[in-house]
Protein backbone atom coordinates (compact mmCIF):
# COMPACT_ATOMS: atom_id res chain seq x y z
CA UNK A 1 0.00 0.00 0.00
CA UNK A 2 1.50 2.92 -1.36
CA UNK A 3 2.23 5.55 1.63
CA UNK A 4 -0.32 8.84 1.91
CA UNK A 5 1.67 12.07 0.78
CA UNK A 6 2.34 14.39 4.00
CA UNK A 7 0.24 16.86 4.88
CA UNK A 8 1.83 20.45 4.92
CA UNK A 9 0.14 23.36 6.97
CA UNK A 10 2.76 25.62 6.28
CA UNK A 11 4.39 27.35 3.65
CA UNK A 12 8.16 27.33 4.31
CA UNK A 13 9.86 30.89 3.64
CA UNK A 14 11.81 31.04 0.54
CA UNK A 15 15.15 31.01 0.36
CA UNK A 16 16.73 33.90 0.00
CA UNK A 17 20.63 35.20 -0.32
CA UNK A 18 22.18 37.70 2.18
CA UNK A 19 21.89 40.89 0.47
CA UNK A 20 17.96 39.72 -0.69
CA UNK A 21 17.14 39.02 3.42
CA UNK A 22 19.06 42.20 4.23
CA UNK A 23 17.11 44.11 1.90
CA UNK A 24 13.92 42.99 3.17
CA UNK A 25 14.92 43.37 7.11
CA UNK A 26 15.20 47.03 6.21
CA UNK A 27 11.75 47.16 4.30
CA UNK A 28 9.12 44.38 3.93
CA UNK A 29 7.25 46.21 0.93
CA UNK A 30 4.67 42.96 1.76
CA UNK A 31 4.12 43.36 5.74
CA UNK A 32 5.09 47.29 5.49
CA UNK A 33 7.58 46.47 8.79
CA UNK A 34 10.99 49.03 8.73
CA UNK A 35 13.71 47.26 10.75
CA UNK A 36 11.14 44.17 11.40
CA UNK A 37 8.36 46.65 13.12
CA UNK A 38 5.54 48.22 11.39
CA UNK A 39 4.95 51.76 12.19
CA UNK A 40 2.35 51.10 15.00
CA UNK A 41 4.92 48.84 16.90
CA UNK A 42 7.88 51.55 15.84
CA UNK A 43 5.13 53.94 17.86
CA UNK A 44 4.67 52.09 20.97
CA UNK A 45 8.04 51.51 21.66
CA UNK A 46 9.55 54.35 21.22
CA UNK A 47 6.39 56.34 23.50
CA UNK A 48 7.25 53.30 26.40
CA UNK A 49 10.59 54.34 26.42
CA UNK A 50 10.30 58.32 26.44
CA UNK A 51 7.97 57.81 28.97
CA UNK A 52 10.48 55.15 30.95
CA UNK A 53 13.35 57.45 30.74
CA UNK A 54 11.49 60.64 31.25
CA UNK A 55 10.30 59.37 34.60
CA UNK A 56 13.82 58.06 35.24
CA UNK A 57 15.23 61.93 34.40
CA UNK A 58 12.30 63.46 36.62
CA UNK A 59 13.76 61.02 39.60
CA UNK A 60 16.91 62.05 39.63
CA UNK A 61 16.29 65.38 39.37
CA UNK A 62 13.93 65.06 42.42
CA UNK A 63 16.79 63.70 44.23
CA UNK A 64 19.22 65.85 43.27
CA UNK A 65 16.89 68.83 44.67
CA UNK A 66 16.45 67.45 47.81
CA UNK A 67 20.30 66.44 48.17
CA UNK A 68 21.14 70.25 47.31
CA UNK A 69 18.63 71.53 49.93
CA UNK A 70 20.97 69.47 52.74
CA UNK A 71 24.21 71.27 51.50
CA UNK A 72 25.74 74.96 52.08
CA UNK A 73 27.97 76.01 48.95
CA UNK A 74 29.94 77.62 51.38
CA UNK A 75 30.03 75.63 55.04
CA UNK A 76 31.13 71.44 54.29
CA UNK A 77 28.22 69.33 55.55
CA UNK A 78 31.34 67.23 57.41
CA UNK A 79 33.74 68.76 58.95
CA UNK A 80 36.80 68.13 61.02
CA UNK A 81 36.99 64.50 62.56
CA UNK A 82 33.88 64.06 60.56
CA UNK A 83 35.82 64.81 57.15
CA UNK A 84 37.92 63.06 54.87
CA UNK A 85 40.86 65.35 55.24
CA UNK A 86 40.63 64.88 59.01
CA UNK A 87 41.88 67.58 61.71
CA UNK A 88 45.16 67.83 61.09
CA UNK A 89 46.66 69.79 58.56
CA UNK A 90 49.14 68.97 56.27
CA UNK A 91 52.52 71.07 55.40
CA UNK A 92 53.12 72.35 52.13
CA UNK A 93 55.97 74.12 50.23
CA UNK A 94 56.68 76.68 47.05
CA UNK A 95 58.16 76.26 44.94
CA UNK A 96 57.30 72.82 43.54
CA UNK A 97 59.39 70.75 40.73
CA UNK A 98 58.07 70.79 37.65
CA UNK A 99 55.06 68.95 36.44
CA UNK A 100 57.16 66.54 34.55
CA UNK A 101 58.92 65.57 37.67
CA UNK A 102 55.45 65.36 39.52
CA UNK A 103 56.80 62.59 42.45
CA UNK A 104 59.93 64.99 43.17
CA UNK A 105 60.54 67.14 45.83
CA UNK A 106 64.17 68.69 44.94
CA UNK A 107 64.87 72.38 43.98
CA UNK A 108 68.12 72.23 42.22
CA UNK A 109 69.53 75.37 40.56
CA UNK A 110 72.58 76.44 39.20
CA UNK A 111 73.96 80.22 40.29
CA UNK A 112 74.09 81.16 36.91
CA UNK A 113 71.61 84.04 35.17
CA UNK A 114 68.54 82.75 34.03
CA UNK A 115 69.19 79.43 35.52
CA UNK A 116 67.00 80.06 38.69
CA UNK A 117 64.46 81.37 36.31
CA UNK A 118 62.26 78.44 36.00
CA UNK A 119 62.05 78.24 40.27
CA UNK A 120 61.65 81.98 40.43
CA UNK A 121 58.63 81.97 37.67
CA UNK A 122 56.94 79.75 39.81
CA UNK A 123 57.11 81.03 43.01
CA UNK A 124 55.63 84.18 41.08
CA UNK A 125 52.81 82.39 39.71
CA UNK A 126 52.31 81.51 43.34
CA UNK A 127 52.63 84.71 45.50
CA UNK A 128 50.78 86.48 42.83
CA UNK A 129 47.38 86.27 44.82
CA UNK A 130 49.57 87.92 47.64
CA UNK A 131 51.36 90.87 45.69
CA UNK A 132 47.79 91.58 43.76
CA UNK A 133 45.00 90.44 45.98
CA UNK A 134 41.32 90.97 43.99
CA UNK A 135 40.12 94.10 44.34
CA UNK A 136 36.41 92.48 45.08
CA UNK A 137 37.51 91.40 48.03
CA UNK A 138 39.20 94.27 49.48
CA UNK A 139 36.34 95.01 51.76
CA UNK A 140 36.62 91.92 53.54
CA UNK A 141 40.70 91.83 54.50
CA UNK A 142 41.51 93.58 58.08
CA UNK A 143 45.31 94.13 59.43
CA UNK A 144 45.22 91.72 62.11
CA UNK A 145 47.72 91.68 65.05
CA UNK A 146 48.09 89.15 68.20
CA UNK A 147 45.88 91.18 70.29
CA UNK A 148 43.67 92.68 67.08
CA UNK A 149 41.66 89.59 65.49
CA UNK A 150 39.75 89.72 62.57
CA UNK A 151 36.27 91.18 63.41
CA UNK A 152 33.32 88.96 62.16
CA UNK A 153 33.39 88.19 58.08
CA UNK A 154 36.71 89.31 58.01
CA UNK A 155 40.37 87.94 57.21
CA UNK A 156 43.87 88.91 57.87
CA UNK A 157 45.54 90.08 55.62
CA UNK A 158 49.08 88.67 54.06
CA UNK A 159 51.56 91.59 52.99
CA UNK A 160 55.03 90.11 51.55
CA UNK A 161 55.81 93.18 50.80
CA UNK A 162 58.74 93.67 52.65
CA UNK A 163 60.31 90.61 53.21
CA UNK A 164 63.66 91.05 51.75
CA UNK A 165 65.40 89.12 50.22
CA UNK A 166 62.52 87.12 49.84
CA UNK A 167 60.83 89.11 47.18
CA UNK A 168 60.10 89.03 43.48
CA UNK A 169 62.73 92.35 42.80
CA UNK A 170 65.01 90.33 44.68
CA UNK A 171 64.60 86.98 42.52
CA UNK A 172 64.05 85.23 46.38
CA UNK A 173 67.53 85.43 46.47
CA UNK A 174 68.24 82.64 44.11
CA UNK A 175 70.68 84.32 41.69
CA UNK A 176 72.71 84.61 45.00
CA UNK A 177 72.43 80.87 45.71
CA UNK A 178 70.88 81.64 49.15
CA UNK A 179 67.14 80.40 48.07
CA UNK A 180 64.02 81.16 49.71
CA UNK A 181 61.33 78.37 50.05
CA UNK A 182 57.94 79.12 50.71
CA UNK A 183 56.02 77.14 53.31
CA UNK A 184 51.99 77.29 54.06
CA UNK A 185 49.67 74.88 55.80
CA UNK A 186 46.86 73.36 54.19
CA UNK A 187 43.21 75.02 54.77
CA UNK A 188 41.04 72.81 56.73
CA UNK A 189 37.55 74.36 57.58
CA UNK A 190 37.01 74.79 60.67
CA UNK A 191 40.43 74.39 62.25
CA UNK A 192 42.06 76.57 65.05
CA UNK A 193 45.29 75.68 66.30
CA UNK A 194 45.87 74.38 69.95
CA UNK A 195 49.20 76.51 70.28
CA UNK A 196 52.10 76.17 73.09
CA UNK A 197 51.43 78.72 75.10
CA UNK A 198 52.64 76.86 78.25
CA UNK A 199 56.24 76.89 77.55
CA UNK A 200 57.07 74.35 80.61
CA UNK A 201 55.18 71.31 78.54
CA UNK A 202 57.07 71.76 75.35
CA UNK A 203 57.37 68.28 73.36
CA UNK A 204 60.35 66.23 73.75
CA UNK A 205 60.90 65.98 69.74
CA UNK A 206 60.71 69.33 69.35
CA UNK A 207 64.63 71.00 68.68
CA UNK A 208 66.10 72.64 71.24
CA UNK A 209 66.91 75.93 69.09
CA UNK A 210 62.93 76.18 68.67
CA UNK A 211 62.57 76.03 72.58
CA UNK A 212 64.67 78.50 73.37
CA UNK A 213 63.42 80.97 70.81
CA UNK A 214 59.89 80.46 72.46
CA UNK A 215 60.93 81.15 75.76
CA UNK A 216 62.99 84.20 74.60
CA UNK A 217 59.75 85.42 72.72
CA UNK A 218 57.53 84.38 76.08
CA UNK A 219 60.10 87.35 77.76
CA UNK A 220 59.91 89.66 75.14
CA UNK A 221 55.89 89.28 73.81
CA UNK A 222 54.10 86.86 75.50
CA UNK A 223 51.16 87.59 73.01
CA UNK A 224 54.03 85.99 70.48
CA UNK A 225 53.36 82.68 72.04
CA UNK A 226 49.80 81.99 70.24
CA UNK A 227 51.57 81.09 67.07
CA UNK A 228 51.88 77.72 65.41
CA UNK A 229 55.68 77.49 65.23
CA UNK A 230 57.78 76.44 62.63
CA UNK A 231 61.15 74.43 62.32
CA UNK A 232 63.29 73.26 58.87
CA UNK A 233 66.36 71.32 59.88
CA UNK A 234 69.17 68.80 57.96
CA UNK A 235 67.32 64.87 58.27
CA UNK A 236 70.82 63.54 58.49
CA UNK A 237 74.36 64.52 60.25
CA UNK A 238 75.89 65.69 56.89
CA UNK A 239 72.33 67.73 56.03
CA UNK A 240 72.78 69.57 59.23
CA UNK A 241 76.15 70.59 59.07
CA UNK A 242 75.74 71.28 54.67
CA UNK A 243 72.50 73.50 55.30
CA UNK A 244 73.81 76.73 56.97
CA UNK A 245 71.78 79.12 59.13
CA UNK A 246 68.36 79.78 58.23
CA UNK A 247 66.43 82.77 59.02
CA UNK A 248 62.14 82.65 59.01
CA UNK A 249 60.52 86.14 57.25
CA UNK A 250 58.84 87.88 58.57
CA UNK A 251 58.44 85.39 61.81
CA UNK A 252 58.97 82.44 63.12
CA UNK A 253 55.95 80.10 62.27
CA UNK A 254 51.88 81.18 61.53
CA UNK A 255 50.39 83.22 64.13
CA UNK A 256 46.76 81.97 64.96
CA UNK A 257 44.82 85.10 64.54
CA UNK A 258 44.74 83.23 60.84
CA UNK A 259 42.31 80.91 62.04
CA UNK A 260 40.25 79.20 61.66
CA UNK A 261 38.92 78.92 57.71
CA UNK A 262 35.61 79.90 57.05
CA UNK A 263 35.51 80.07 53.77
CA UNK A 264 35.21 83.82 53.47
CA UNK A 265 35.93 85.36 50.56
CA UNK A 266 39.20 87.01 50.12
CA UNK A 267 40.76 84.39 52.34
CA UNK A 268 44.46 83.69 51.96
CA UNK A 269 46.24 81.24 53.56
CA UNK A 270 49.10 82.30 55.68
CA UNK A 271 52.76 81.70 54.86
CA UNK A 272 56.52 82.23 55.70
CA UNK A 273 59.79 82.34 53.89
CA UNK A 274 62.72 80.18 54.92
CA UNK A 275 65.53 81.60 53.72
CA UNK A 276 68.86 79.48 53.37
CA UNK A 277 71.75 82.01 53.81
CA UNK A 278 74.71 79.89 52.54
CA UNK A 279 73.98 76.42 51.83
CA UNK A 280 76.42 74.35 50.83
CA UNK A 281 76.97 74.04 46.91
CA UNK A 282 77.17 70.94 44.90
CA UNK A 283 75.70 68.55 47.72
CA UNK A 284 72.27 67.11 47.96
CA UNK A 285 70.84 68.57 51.34
CA UNK A 286 67.80 66.66 53.30
CA UNK A 287 65.49 69.09 54.79
CA UNK A 288 61.99 68.68 56.69
CA UNK A 289 60.44 71.14 58.19
CA UNK A 290 57.37 70.66 60.78
CA UNK A 291 54.61 72.81 62.28
CA UNK A 292 53.92 72.69 65.78
CA UNK A 293 51.11 72.91 68.27
CA UNK A 294 49.63 70.67 70.68
CA UNK A 295 46.87 69.48 67.82
CA UNK A 296 49.27 68.91 64.46
CA UNK A 297 50.51 65.40 64.71
CA UNK A 298 53.66 64.35 62.72
CA UNK A 299 53.40 61.93 60.15
CA UNK A 300 55.66 61.51 57.11
CA UNK A 301 54.07 59.08 55.19
CA UNK A 302 50.41 60.39 55.55
CA UNK A 303 52.11 64.33 54.71
CA UNK A 304 50.45 65.69 58.11
CA UNK A 305 52.05 68.11 59.79
CA UNK A 306 55.44 67.89 58.45
CA UNK A 307 57.15 68.08 54.80
CA UNK A 308 60.71 66.88 53.02
CA UNK A 309 62.18 68.26 50.34
CA UNK A 310 65.86 68.64 48.96
CA UNK A 311 67.76 71.54 48.08
CA UNK A 312 70.93 71.64 45.54
CA UNK A 313 72.66 74.75 44.33
CA UNK A 314 75.31 74.20 41.99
Amino acid sequence: MADKPKEQYYTPPPKLGKWEGFKIFLWNSETNQFLGRTAGSWAKILLFYCCFYAGLVGFFAAMMAIFYTTLDMKVPKWQLDSSLIGNNPGLGFRPMPPESHVDSTLIWFKKTHGNSDLWTDKLDSFLEPYRSPNPEYEKNTFVCDYDIPPPEGKVCKVDISKWSPCTQSEKYSYPNGHPCIFLKLNKIYGWKPQCYNDTENLPEKMPQELKNHILSEKTLNPKVLNTVWVSCEGENPADVENIGSIQYIPRRGFPAYYFPYTNIEGYLSPIIAIWFEKPTSGVLINIECKAWAHNIVHDRTERRGSVHFELMVD
